[in-house]
């Protein structure tokens, strides 16, 4: 008997009723994926999946380790728990993720937190029903240091909550060991899926009626280095395409070293993929980008911005952008400034440098005042936001087509490939999770507003 068959009679004897299970996520797109395998392991494991986490009987906090700030909000999010707990002895309390890779995290946990029950790794989650039900047994802590693997585990089975949206993990890790980021520590080394694993979920994602799909990898243009026979992603992306179905599809993240003009070539020859492209540049200034360990400058990034917009006439790019980074002078963070007014991104994540131990920038000195650090993200967040709104501005009588996400009063909301929200009023109904053609009238803050042309 398998410990999933263990658990679920477990429960059902102890409880004398369905659990509940409350996953919080903290984090990237990638954590949310892998709260849908814990969800869908507790679910196959006899636990009812809950959004209330006070009635819960087991609660496990998905955590993120990109940024300080990240962790501690989680830190505080997990001291609440502890009256609960008071309360509910019997409640689990279980922290899981990116932050509980590193191992003073955990030592931090296990001296502060007594009352964090279980702590496991990344890449442990096919391991929850065994750690769980011995947990049942035994009411010993479960909190060991961390261990990253190389395996990879198929058929996870997956709970999601969207009936039309839905994430897909190509490939684990990364190898690019920029000197800001934590990733290749707590995730691990690159290493890619099985082609016909991920064409398997694809197919079957597409056959239950899901519309929009992002396949998932610290860096997707790395996909396939490790395999045999040889496959690259702008092969992986054709091959998927070839899938007939209703649907668009995403990815995330590209990395700019790695992104083929082959990738680009398959995203101009496939509508199904979608023209929206997210590529991190994380500065404007060659001396940074070297420090950051990027390994590509300005020219080369912009000469793949030329070349996507000669081919994919609608392509837009999102990025990502550091300020402050250790050294970083007012000029170089100019030049940033001036690379975001020139190439006009559709979307930009911006972020304070944020400092995280184990990594090269960490030993680097950082003399610039976190104060001036703040004005320079407020200047670029204010550029994105007029670059943005001329964006919105020239959808103004477009027709697109968009994916329905939610019901509003007389309307709906829907989502277009790019990521742009439109807001539609209509006395249609039923038509939740399906694609529909606006024509794009005006303009409500960061909304688009539409006027619907068809089912």
């Amino acid at each position: 008997m398998s410990y999933t068959e263990k658990l679920y009679n477990l429960v059902q004897n102890k409880f004398k009723r369905i659990p509940l299970a409350n996953v919080q996520t903290f984090g990237c797109v990638q954590n949310e994926n892998d709260s849908e395998k814990i969800r869908g392991v507790l679910a196959q494991s006899g636990y009812e999946i809950s959004d209330n986490f006070e009635d819960s009987d087991i609660v496990i906090f998905n955590t993120c380790a990109i940024r300080e700030n990240a962790e501690l909000k989680i830190f505080g999010n997990i001291g609440k728990l502890k009256a609960l707990k008071a309360d509910k002895p019997d409640m689990i309390v279980a922290v899981c993720g990116c932050m509980v890779m590193q191992p003073h995290i955990v030592a931090k946990i296990k001296k502060s937190y007594p009352f964090v029950d279980i702590v496991f790794g990344v890449n442990s989650i096919e391991e929850l029903p065994y750690i769980v039900y011995n947990w049942y047994i035994d009411n010993k802590r479960a909190v060991s240091d961390p261990v990253v693997k190389t395996d990879i585990v198929e058929d996870i089975p997956v709970y999601r909550q969207s009936k039309s949206k839905a994430t897909i993990s190509i490939m684990y890790g990364c190898d690019n060991f920029c000197s800001y980021c934590i990733v290749p520590y707590v995730r691990g080394r690159e290493r890619s899926r099985e082609p016909e694993n991920i064409l398997k979920e694809f197919k079957q994602l597409v056959a239950d009626g899901y519309k929009d799909i992002t396949l998932l990898g610290q860096n997707v243009d790395s996909y396939g280095k490790n395999l045999s026979p040889q496959i690259d992603f702008a092969d992986l992306l054709s091959m998927l395409c070839k899938v007939e179905g209703d649907y668009v599809l995403h990815f995330m993240s590209s990395h700019p070293k790695d992104i083929t003009r082959k990738v680009i070539d398959t995203i101009r020859d496939n509508p199904k993929i979608s023209r929206q492209i997210h590529l991190p540049v994380q500065s404007g200034s060659n001396r940074i980008l070297k420090l950051m360990n990027r390994r590509y400058t300005v020219e080369q990034y912009k000469d793949i911005i030329s070349y996507a917009k000669q081919q994919i006439p609608d392509v837009g790019f999102s990025s990502d952008i550091i300020v402050g980074f250790p050294g970083e002078t007012y000029d170089e963070y100019l030049e940033t400034e001036n690379l975001v007014k020139e190439l006009n991104f559709t979307q930009l994540f911006t972020f304070i440098y944020s400092k995280r131990n184990g990594t090269k920038a960490a030993e680097m000195e950082d003399y610039v005042p976190h104060s001036e650090k703040a004005e320079r993200l407020n200047r670029l967040i204010k550029i994105q936001q007029d670059i943005f709104f001329k964006y919105l501005e020239s959808f103004n009588g477009k027709t697109v087509c968009a994916l329905v996400e939610e019901e509003k009063t007389g309307g709906y909301t829907a989502r277009m490939a790019n990521t742009l929200v439109v807001h539609f009023k209509t006395d249609k109904t039923s038509l939740m999770d399906s694609f529909v053609n606006l024509k794009i009238t005006g303009k409500k803050g960061t909304v688009l507003t539409a006027e619907l042309l068809n089912k």
